[in-house]
């Protein structure tokens, strides 16, 4: 089977990230098209790579498993946030509850682990081989799609001047394609629950130790979160979940109690940070 990389025609970052993709990694023009634009395949360690750009937000685009059937959908994007922090990220799409921007409510897709890993440790060493001022971390799993297949987001943030970062865009090209490099995984697969949107413990465990994280839930969602919910995420993890990290500090007082009733129904190992 093979892997998808997706950018979008609405999505300056994405399209920028896109060239940067083609530019570096020696892509081939097909003449094959998709949403009348052109695909470009290639192949990384045995596995077939297209790249392919929609004509959509790629958020609220859910038909794309109608049209290819890969076993890993990377998508290249732009992220947004009101402070504009110079950003590059990673996660796995999905609504942990009600869908705003896109996906299906309740639904998350499967969490690539390792692979988002692979991405992060990328975009750190990239940061600091080209000297960028960006943060580099994990985020929640939130947004649209919701699909039934591995899929995760590597973005750039957070603002139209970081999407038009040319630089930027090539560390997050380069973290896109190390993400489906083979080798040998030594991590210890985990969920993350609590702290804030960008997980900054988790990231810090990431990259300082050997965890990589599948789906991450925020502490504003910790009181919305159930039994059934945490379980779908175990789930929904492309590989097996070793761990539950509990960012102990990042949760309210008030959700605790009721996150550790929910824990109870998990028959997975439960640490706290």
């Amino acid at each position: 089977m093979m892997i998808l990389v997706v950018a979008s025609t609405k999505d300056v970052a994405s399209m920028n990230i896109r060239q940067q993709l083609i530019s570096h990694y020696d892509f081939t023009e097909s003449s094959e098209e998709f949403h009348k634009n052109k695909i470009y395949n290639k192949e990384v360690d045995g596995q077939e790579l297209k790249l392919v750009t929609i004509n959509e937000e790629a958020i609220f685009y859910q038909a794309i498993t109608d049209h290819f059937h890969p076993k890993l959908i990377i998508y290249i994007s732009r992220h947004s946030s009101r402070s504009g922090k110079p950003t590059l990220s990673v996660h796995t799409p999905g609504n942990l509850v009600q869908a705003e921007k896109g996906g299906l409510s309740g639904k998350v897709s499967v969490a690539p682990a390792n692979a988002m890993r692979k991405a992060l440790l990328e975009m750190a060493r990239q940061k600091a081989e080209l000297g960028l001022g960006y943060q580099v971390s994990y985020e929640c799993t939130h947004h649209g799609p919701s699909l039934d297949v591995a899929t995760m987001f590597v973005e750039l943030g957070s603002s139209l001047t970081q999407w038009k970062d040319v630089t930027a865009a090539e560390a997050v090209a380069h973290a896109a394609m190390a993400s489906i490099k083979k080798g040998s995984e030594s991590s210890i697969v985990a969920i993350g629950i609590g702290g804030p949107h960008y997980g900054e413990k988790f990231t810090r465990m990431a990259l300082e130790d050997s965890f990589a994280f599948g789906h991450i839930m925020p502490k504003y969602l910790v009181s919305q979160v159930n039994a059934e919910i945490i379980r779908q995420c175990i789930d929904r993890t492309l590989e097996k979940v070793e761990t539950i990290a509990l960012d102990w500090k990042g949760i309210r007082g008030a959700d605790k109690i009721l996150l550790v009733g929910a824990l109870k129904e998990i028959k997975v190992k439960i640490q706290k940070f």
